[in-house]
């Protein structure tokens, strides 16, 4: 058999062939450029070829198609997803080098992994190993894209003035109510917050204020609508996207926005889940 000779894969073993070539009738000649018999056992091609340092040796067998448009093997099976059942391509090292490897010389893409019709459903593939792929990048990961991966890792934020106003935020907040219904302020977050921590902080002032007015008081926040726990007071604020912040003097009592018992200033941070 010359050189010129090619191979194909049959149920996951290779076999010999050509495009437009498959297996023969068992111990039938293999013939180039044609269909061949149905065989029904594997064809097996057995070597004991070491690596070089040429261009070409080291394999069992090789393939190879010099037209630009045309690849260079292909392989079809007809398995189902049975635990029984083989995949139409297997490659098995049985030492401890690797058992594949896909190498592009130009081109924009390697290669794909497809879906006849794709969709969250589906999974490209699946690995028992946890170690870090190198170089290997993801826009998703666990159904998120990789900005709500980011945004996520993030902690949400924002600062209120005295007057129950947002001064400055990361984004999503809106007041519900700022010392209307009672001395605290309602804040909606924009989203659930239910197993999401909450941090309130007093910020300085030292601007129309004394000294002690500006930089004394405690604060405290919580979700809203926690049964038997917190229950928020404006109809709005009767939700889980939504929060209180108490802020106060130092001794406890609240305060009224007066020049003698100014409002306070706070961040909230909300850490998620």
């Amino acid at each position: 058999m010359t050189r010129t000779r090619s191979v194909l894969v049959a149920s996951g073993v290779l076999a010999v062939g050509i495009s437009g070539l498959a297996g023969a009738a068992t111990n039938e000649a293999l013939r180039e450029g044609v269909r061949n018999g149905t065989a029904t056992r594997e064809t097996q091609i057995i070597s004991n070829n070491g690596a070089t340092n040429g261009p070409t040796g080291g394999f069992a067998t090789r393939q190879s198609n010099k037209s630009s448009t045309g690849g260079g093997a292909i392989y079809g099976c007809r398995a189902n997803s049975a635990r029984s059942s083989e995949p139409c391509l297997r490659a098995n090292n049985l030492s401890s080098g690797k058992a594949f490897e896909f190498s592009a010389t130009t081109g924009a893409v390697a290669g794909s992994i497809d879906f006849q019709d794709g969709g969250d459903d589906k999974k490209p593939l699946t690995t028992n190993a946890t170690g870090v792929a190198t170089g290997l990048n993801a826009d998703r990961v666990d159904g998120q894209s990789a900005s709500e991966i980011a945004a996520s890792a993030k902690t949400r934020w924002l600062l209120v003035n005295g007057a129950g106003q947002i001064e400055s935020q990361s984004g999503g907040f809106t007041v519900l109510d700022a010392y209307v219904t009672n001395a605290n302020v309602y804040i909606n977050a924009g989203e659930d917050l239910t197993d999401n921590g909450i941090t309130a902080t007093l910020a300085t002032a030292n601007q129309g204020v004394t000294p002690a007015q500006g930089s004394s008081g405690e604060v405290t926040a919580s979700r809203c609508q926690i049964p038997g726990v917190v229950e928020c007071a404006p109809a709005n604020a009767k939700n889980v996207n939504a929060f209180v912040v108490t802020p106060r003097n130092s001794d406890g009592t609240a305060t009224d926005g007066s020049a003698a018992n100014p409002r306070k200033r706070f961040y909230v941070q909300i850490t998620e889940e």
